[in-house]
């Protein structure tokens, strides 16, 4: 932790320096990234090969029981699991005497729990949360009896200088909670880690007394903890092993024992967390008291996962020998990144990226930026550029990013200065977690993260510039937009048309000699089908599988069919082409053995809710699932003649699912002349050579 000692790792400044073994590690350990370009760190880190290896042959090796029994298996688990907990704490500098570590499923557990403890005491609590938290601990709040966000460091400053308690001067009251981040997930600011021990030292009583929460999940991934000096930890801290070593999906809530006491006294129990139990006649029960831990740890543990913890300390310490050497290396890379990004320029002098960083934050210094950038694009214009289409693009380039909200909507509103009236417009307008609806108004709802980690090196940086100068920097002057006379001749001409008949999927282009129709709900046969994931019943998105670009459809009016072919590789007993009926026959929403309608399914597509037939054919169910690899349904004929899709499930144990909307009802249609006849020409004109999107 933030000591003040000098031997301790977050005391002074970590040079930045480049570890040059990192390219022969990712060869010989990491062969998933292999033509990829892994920059989502922040989110998880990738697992070396030999991780998975040693675990597997420790599984192999032993037999490991339930640690809820007296058997030697269940011995044997029982002593690993504390052997490995004692390692955990020493790998963080944590004396066993001050400090005892709960196995969570994830950071967000630890929060939950800390919070189930809060929740119980008499007369509620106080809780207090940074700007930059986590939903994890914005959550928290829900469960308070009073709470206030501080929206900034100096306001957090300024609270504990002027007595902390004056928030918190009800005798009611039974204690208070002070949550805030190592590190904000957004944009690697780091905060004060001064702040729990600061406000420790207000000596105020156990039984009236605010207490810390560090959220550190994403800052251990690239730095070390030293919780050396226990007077300046934080009472609970949080944390993700997985961000740390990739694997196993495992947390930890680390607790000082002198402050223990409001989770001591929550209600709930289950498991080993008990000595004895009644039910009959009479409720009482006795917990555990020997250790902490066995007083919040409820139910068996993960205890196989706990046991690969200990491949995973020693592989970590092999590869990489210390989490100071990789915050030194993360470091010089996340300022070259920093740099390039920084020089972007457009043509005419505008600046590419509008990076959000603190003022007072450099990427030099460790021990207030860690190794994440969080920028957004703008046109030579000054327009903001979609997320969403970055993303796209990039999966496409095998560059795997991370865009949205990012969890930290304090973050995402201070960074893109997004008032709470104008957040919930957004989400009136459409705009929900995930979705591709990022840019309402004008302004964009959400951040791109580029995370570093141990794993990362300069050709990942330098593929991820040459991404933006490839598809997002004009290299070409454009006039600014003169105020057009309206005496003036304005003939225009649309120079192509394209529609996208699947959802996500390629383009189909409107021959030249076509006319076309304009419907009320847009262009003819435009998004007319969408692939539907079978177990959510929602639309797949090119977002989620990136190979749906790769889908071809063509429609043949001729022959009255939809053509779909697929441009990767099939495997041989797929056929390289489907034809989907473009008509509402009844004999294809049947079922050939009872000649019935098949089931009518509710699915939602684009955020509205729509119903649909399935269709018989097995062969586009097949097609479908070799191409993406996800369960669908197959092809759906619409309930009310707006989505078409078709499944038989029980032909196909992994069917795939096609949606199309229909046709038969629409309202009379708009006859407009062919596009080449209206003229119409983009100004500027368009880039090329950028990938077609939908």
């Amino acid at each position: 932790m933030a000591t003040l000692k000098e031997d301790s790792p977050m005391a002074h400044r970590i040079k930045p320096c480049y570890y040059q073994d990192v390219d022969r590690i990712r060869y010989d350990e990491y062969p998933m990234l292999k033509d990829t370009f892994y920059l989502d760190h922040a989110g998880t880190t990738p697992y070396p090969r030999s991780l998975i290896e040693q675990s597997s042959r420790d599984l192999m090796q032993n037999l490991y029981g339930n640690p809820h029994s007296g058997s030697p298996s269940s011995q044997l688990s029982t002593r690993r699991v504390e052997d490995v907990r004692l390692r955990a704490l020493r790998f963080f500098r944590a004396d066993p005497d001050d400090f005892d570590l709960v196995f969570v499923a994830n950071a967000t557990a630890g929060i939950k729990l800390v919070m189930e403890g809060f929740r119980e005491l008499q007369g509620g609590f106080w809780y207090g949360y940074h700007q930059d938290s986590h939903t994890s601990l914005v959550g928290v709040r829900e469960n308070a009896s009073e709470h206030h966000c501080f929206g900034s460091d100096d306001e957090v400053e300024m609270w504990l200088e002027t007595q902390p308690m004056s928030v918190w001067n009800s005798p009611t009251k039974r204690g208070g909670l002070f949550a805030y981040p190592a590190q904000s997930n957004l944009n690697g600011r780091r905060l004060p880690f001064s702040w729990p021990g600061r406000l420790r030292s207000t000596q105020y009583p156990s039984n009236n007394k605010i207490y810390s929460l560090l959220d550190a999940a994403a800052f251990v991934s690239t730095s070390p903890l030293d919780f050396s000096d226990a007077s300046e930890a934080p009472d609970f801290t949080v944390l993700s092993f997985y961000k740390m070593f990739g694997f196993p999906d495992l947390g930890a809530l680390i607790i000082r024992k002198d402050s223990s006491w409001p989770l001591v006294h929550r209600k709930y129990f289950g498991g080993g967390t008990v000595e004895m139990v009644t039910c009959m006649n009479e409720s009482w029960h006795v917990r555990k008291q020997d250790n902490l831990h066995e007083q919040l740890e409820d139910g068996t543990l993960p205890f196989h996962s706990i046991i690969a913890l200990d491949s995973a300390f020693s592989v970590h310490e092999k590869l990489f020998g210390s989490l100071e050497r990789i915050s030194s290396h993360t470091s010089f890379l996340a300022d070259r990144l920093y740099k390039h990004l920084s020089s972007l320029r457009h043509a005419n002098g505008r600046t590419v990226c509008k990076i959000h960083k603190d003022p007072r934050s450099s990427y030099c210094d460790s021990t207030i930026q860690g190794p994440i950038v969080a920028l957004n694009l703008q046109s030579s214009r000054g327009e903001s550029i979609s997320n969403a289409e970055v993303e796209k693009v990039a999966a496409i380039r095998n560059i795997q990013i991370r865009t949205g909200g990012l969890c930290n909507p304090g973050g995402v509103a201070s960074c893109l200065e997004l008032t709470p009236w104008e957040m919930k417009r957004n989400f009136s307008a459409g705009h929900r977690c995930g979705n591709e609806n990022d840019l309402i108004g004008g302004k964009l709802t959400g951040i791109i993260r580029v995370s570093l980690g141990a794993t990362s090196n300069i050709q990942d940086i330098e593929a991820f510039v040459h991404f933006l100068e490839e598809f997002f920097v004009d290299n070409c002057c454009y006039p600014e937009p003169r105020t057009q006379n309206p005496n003036a001749d304005t003939s225009f001409y649309i120079e192509s048309l394209s529609v996208y008949p699947i959802k996500s999927c390629g383009p189909w282009q409107v021959p030249s000699s076509m006319p076309w129709d304009v419907r009320p709900e847009g262009l003819a046969w435009d998004r007319e089908w969408c692939l539907i994931h079978q177990g959510t019943r929602a639309a797949l998105s090119q977002k989620r599988i990136p190979r749906m670009a790769l889908i071809r459809p063509h429609l043949d009016f001729e022959h009255g069919v939809l053509r779909v072919r697929y441009a990767g590789r099939l495997p041989l007993s797929v056929p390289c082409e489907i034809s989907v009926p473009l008509s509402g026959d009844q004999e294809q929403v049947q079922d050939p053995c009872t000649q019935r309608t098949n089931m009518c399914y509710s699915s939602r597509v684009c955020g509205d809710s729509v119903s649909a037939y399935t269709y018989n054919d097995p062969n586009i169910a097949a097609f479908f699932t070799a191409v993406l690899s996800t369960p669908s349904f197959n092809i759906l004929k619409s309930h009310q003649s707006t989505i078409l899709a078709a499944n038989h499930p029980r032909r196909l144990p992994n069917p795939s699912a096609l949606t199309a909307r229909g046709t038969t009802t629409h309202p009379p249609l708009q006859r407009i002349p062919h596009p080449h006849d209206l003229p119409l020409q983009p100004y500027p004109p368009q880039r090329t050579h950028r990938p077609e999107q939908k």
